[in-house]
């Protein structure tokens, strides 16, 4: 073929998956709407409706004329830029995931989990698993047959197979070696860190109540400060924080508990971390596979670089202190920064992931990692979930959850269908911890900053080194340009150690 019929077949794959792209951030406003406003009589239409959407892309993607296009467009592609070759490559990933899945599980799977979602909602609400079982049971079943065909046609184990389409290039051998160099530290250290802490000075308690109005009033003021575009983007609630939309739609939720402020306040915070990375894409490729986000990992890196590195700083919270102190018309010591900082530096096992410390978070984590390759791999039935969830939280936690509520119902994860998702949290929370290092080392003055309220030096330092690659590296290949060393869990160790133990 001729080197102008191989570039128009490139430029032809380009108007195709700018369709895609479209039809991508319907989906993800429809699952927005469903999540904060939608009446619970739409939950069956609005299913149909995502289905049908998924068939539709499915459909795009694996026509014949999509092989055929990538086939006749890989024969210039030593001739197109960096940029370019690296969305070819993008391509061909995106179309390999596709065809390997029939497109008729595409829809069962979709119309599954909007049943078993909303399922969840209601059977979290009762603590009533057991009405939860039977649609988790077919959820996995269906999870499992798609992990079973991306296997056969992408050469990979199934958990492998699911686990790439949230971290592409990263397997399952990947996550445990980084998690065992992590058990092999962590438990010892968080006793250590819990003793120094119970001989330290107690936090004062923060006496509520904490209007709704006014947590969501500091937590769009904090936003601004983080550089969120109100006129591309909007907050509202949900049973669960989460980010949805696209680049330019940015959609947030979060969630309120008038005894306490802590969870909703970082919780905004993380997820304006998910819309600022969003938004800091490139700008010229977002209509295009090189312009997303580069997977979960890097997702998390940047919600938990806002959230857990840069959130909790003790510059940014003496910034932040007088300001709640005025704000809900607080009185007294226990109002002063250091005590806030005492609340948002607890460190103590509990039964929610979504409000664990930084030190315990990795573990609820490995517990779930762990579940769901079992549940994957056929060994662990949604039935026997409960009591193996159980035996796990006591055991790397030393607790156990008085309820499924507050046990294997919390997440909406695996009813949701995301299943090969959880270790990117973990990984994530590595590379937060790396990225903001080498931040203030090539900003010194990252720390003063927050201090004074201002993002800029931190935004403007991963919209260069992150946000700005888009998906045009690897996960590992981002992560080692922007710090100089591959993904570990030393940068976590010293932070950790640092932050908690004063070394």
């Amino acid at each position: 073929m001729s080197a102008r019929n191989s570039t128009a077949a490139y430029e032809a794959l380009k108007e195709r998956f700018q369709r895609l792209s479209a039809l991508g951030g319907a989906q993800a406003v429809l699952h927005w709407d469903r999540a904060t406003m939608m009446p619970e009589g739409g939950a069956t239409a609005r299913a149909e409706q995502q289905a049908i959407l998924s068939l539709i892309a499915h459909e795009t993607l694996t026509a014949p004329e999509t092989a055929e296009l990538l086939a006749n467009a890989s024969e210039a592609a030593e001739a197109l830029s960096d940029w370019d070759r690296a969305n070819l490559g993008e391509m061909a990933r995106v179309h390999a995931h596709a065809t390997a899945t029939p497109a008729d599980l595409v829809t069962r799977l979709s119309r599954q989990k909007s049943e078993t979602e909303m399922i969840w909602r209601k059977a979290r609400a009762a603590n009533d698993f057991a009405s939860l079982a039977p649609a988790l049971d077919k959820l996995i079943a269906l999870t499992r047959e798609q992990a079973s065909a991306k296997a056969d046609a992408l050469g990979l184990d199934p958990y492998d197979a699911l686990l790439d389409s949230y971290d592409p290039g990263r397997r399952a051998a990947d996550v445990d070696v980084l998690f065992a160099d992590l058990e092999s530290f962590l438990p010892a250290l968080l006793g250590e860190v819990m003793e120094h802490q119970r001989q330290a000075e107690q936090a004062l308690p923060i006496e509520g109540p904490f209007p709704v109005e006014l947590q969501e009033r500091i937590g769009r003021e904090v936003m601004g400060l983080m550089g969120f575009d109100f006129a591309h983007g909007r907050l509202d609630v949900s049973h669960h924080p989460f980010t949805g939309g696209v680049p330019d739609d940015s959609r947030i939720t979060t969630r309120y508990d008038e005894r306490d402020f802590t969870e909703s306040l970082m919780a905004t915070i993380h997820e304006t971390g998910h819309s600022l990375y969003e938004r800091g894409l490139p700008k010229e490729w977002r209509t295009q596979p090189v312009g997303r986000a580069r997977g979960m990992t890097i997702h998390e890196s940047q919600s938990l670089l806002f959230e857990m590195q840069a959130g909790r700083t003790e510059p940014f919270i003496a910034f932040l202190a007088p300001r709640l102190k005025q704000a809900f018309g607080g009185e007294g010591q226990a109002w002063e920064p250091a005590n806030i900082l005492r609340h948002y530096r607890r460190v103590a096992p509990g039964f929610i992931r979504v409000q664990a410390d930084e030190v315990t978070y990795p573990l609820h984590v490995m517990l779930r990692y762990r579940l769901e390759r079992a549940m994957i791999a056929g060994e662990l039935k949604a039935a026997d979930l409960p009591a193996a969830w159980n035996e796990g939280m006591k055991e790397r936690l030393g607790i156990v959850p008085p309820d499924d509520d507050r046990g294997c119902m919390q997440d909406i994860h695996w009813p949701a269908g995301s299943f090969g998702y959880f270790p990117t949290y973990t990984l994530g929370a590595l590379a937060a911890a790396q990225i903001f290092a080498a931040a203030k080392e090539a900003v010194p003055g990252i720390e003063g900053a927050l201090g004074r309220g201002d993002f800029r030096p931190l935004t403007s330092f991963v919209r260069e080194k992150v946000h700005g690659q888009g998906s045009r590296l690897t996960p590992d290949g981002i992560i080692e340009e922007a710090t100089g060393k591959p993904l570990g869990t030393a940068a976590f160790k010293a932070h950790i150690e640092a932050r908690y133990l004063g070394k």
